[in-house]
């Protein structure tokens, strides 16, 4: 039987402002993530996830689109992306592009002509209602702070926006607008692209009533009426059957559900879309076994066979997974964390995302408030201080800029960088990015680890463990969370080879029954034939 791509890829997230500086203005661009891509054939991955490289105004870095079949000059032009896909797929690198269609930008021709009057071609393209000013709808609020209507004055109307003012929702009712959305997926699939992201997926359609949210007593509001309605999901099998017509595609949803692993599966069942990202890691307070052993035996019991998993450590809105795990440790300990994370993301049943800078263990940079880019900080600080600290610059080598430009960046590079940067890790055997490449040549070369099924195994309260097997094939893995070297536990016997550790050596022989685990062990075994 032959599988789909990506079940069990390792896709890679290049947030391209930040990946590398091809023309020093302080911004990368499409022509930087061209002359990196032997360091992604390098590093293993099978495909690269582009955020958002449209037309747009930047109010939310890309995320409020104003052309969605055009580049923004700023990361350079259509021939530039055409060069990207073309030498991508040389390198066997497939190409995955982010999609923003919950809203546009107001800068968008769509919503200029929408909102010039209420009887013009597309004056029911976007979400508005009646009202007074300062009087809203409805006690919607937009995730960035304050409440989800603007005021126009052109149309004496509110519209909605669940973002900025500047990112009027699309209304997803309207067959034009499903059909120039559909027009647009089609011609990038046209053009050759190998899948996409789509973003607050579950958000497309709105409560038809527009009743209020429920508020809990602490104020905070319950987004019933605005995501999740199930209407989405006809539009989501739609999306699906028109991406399906071109052999050899992925979708993948960021699903913002308060719901969790019951929405990723709604969303992932058969005829939906392919993957939808498993945020469940990346809200655990605390570095513990416990945790994440929970999160892996509840997605293998909801997920059962019906949908596929898709893992993520972090991305382009959450602070970095090296500084959310870290608790005062040393360096070296530190990165031993990191290997053990790298370890589970890449050993479980399911597809896994690297965020740029991960395989180096970049760190969260905290952001002066003078420098802040982020429209969620700038609206909402000090209770929350924006996504910028987790999109500086990546980090290629110890220089002023760290590699990425020889100009001032768009942001500050983190000081770190002398010692945590790409040229000296390479050279490092022992370092966190050759721990990457090895794990992700080991699992591309094991069907049990990119295919197999996975059984959670009994163990002592601090190790994590787990068998990945497919047919003959039976791997475990053992991850210590202790800083202290202790007893695995696994209730198991015989003996079993180390494939794979950042404490002993490759092809040590292991006895099962008695197995001791040193601090931040991540163990890979094979089991004897």
């Amino acid at each position: 039987m032959k599988y789909p791509w990506w079940k069990g890829a390792v896709i890679y997230q290049v947030y391209p402002r930040s990946f590398y500086d091809s023309n020093n203005d302080g911004v990368g661009d499409l022509k930087g993530i061209v002359e990196k891509l032997d360091y992604f054939q390098w590093l293993g991955v099978d495909a690269i996830w582009l955020s958002p490289i449209f037309k747009s105004p930047m109010v939310d870095f890309g995320y409020d689109i104003s052309d969605y079949r055009n580049i923004d000059p700023i990361f350079g032009t259509m021939e530039d992306f055409d060069l990207l896909l073309e030498e991508s797929h040389k390198r066997g690198i497939r190409v995955i592009l982010d999609q923003v269609y919950n809203h546009t930008s107001d800068q968008h021709p769509w919503f200029l002509e929408s909102k010039s009057s209420k009887i013009n071609s597309k004056a029911d393209w976007y979400i508005w209602k009646d009202g007074e000013p300062g009087k809203f709808p409805n006690n919607w609020q937009s995730f960035f702070g304050g409440p989800a209507w603007q005021w126009c004055e052109e149309r004496k109307q509110y519209y909605l926006h669940l973002f900025t003012k500047e990112q009027p929702d699309l209304n997803w009712r309207n067959p034009q607008v499903k059909k120039a959305v559909f027009d647009t997926i089609d011609f990038w699939l046209k053009k050759g692209v190998d899948g996409f992201r789509f973003d607050v997926v579950n958000m497309f359609c709105k409560d038809i009533k527009f009743r209020n949210n429920p508020t809990e007593e602490s104020g905070e509001q319950q987004a019933i009426f605005n995501t999740d309605r199930p209407e989405t999901l006809l539009v989501v099998e739609e999306i699906q059957e028109l991406v399906e017509k071109y052999p050899g595609r992925v979708t993948i949803g960021e699903v913002a559900s308060p719901q969790g692993l019951y929405s990723y599966l709604e969303y992932t069942k058969p005829g939906r879309l392919n993957l939808a990202f498993n945020f469940e890691f990346m809200n655990i307070p605390a570095f513990g076994a416990t945790l994440f052993r929970k999160i892996v035996e509840d997605t293998e019991r909801i997920f059962k066979n019906l949908s596929w998993p898709c893992y993520v450590l972090g991305n382009h809105d959450c602070k970095r997974a090296r500084s959310r795990y870290s608790g005062g440790e040393s360096i070296d300990e530190s990165m031993e964390k990191c290997k053990l994370l790298a370890t589970m993301l890449l050993t479980l049943r399911g597809t896994s995302m690297i965020y740029y800078g991960e395989e180096i263990g970049m760190e969260e940079m905290i952001i002066p408030y003078e420098e802040i880019q982020d429209p969620e900080g700038k609206n909402l600080w000090p209770e929350k201080i924006g996504r910028d600290g987790c999109r500086t610059p990546m980090q290629w080598n110890n220089s002023q800029y760290g590699g990425f430009s020889s100009t001032k960046p768009w942001l500050p590079v983190n000081q770190n960088r002398t010692e945590i940067n790409v040229e000296k890790q390479k050279n490092d055997p022992n370092s966190l990015l050759n721990f990457y490449r090895s794990l992700i040549k080991l699992r591309k070369g094991s069907n049990a680890l990119k295919l197999g099924k996975l059984s959670v195994l009994k163990s002592s309260k601090n190790v994590f463990a787990y068998l990945r097997s497919w047919k003959e094939e039976q791997v475990i893995v053992a991850l210590n969370f202790s800083s202290e070297n202790i007893s695995a536990d696994l209730k198991l016997t015989g003996k079993a080879k180390v494939i794979h550790s950042n404490r002993r050596r490759i092809n040590e022989i292991c006895r099962l029954q008695n197995l001791e685990l040193c601090s931040y062990e991540a163990l890979i075994l094979k089991l004897y034939e």
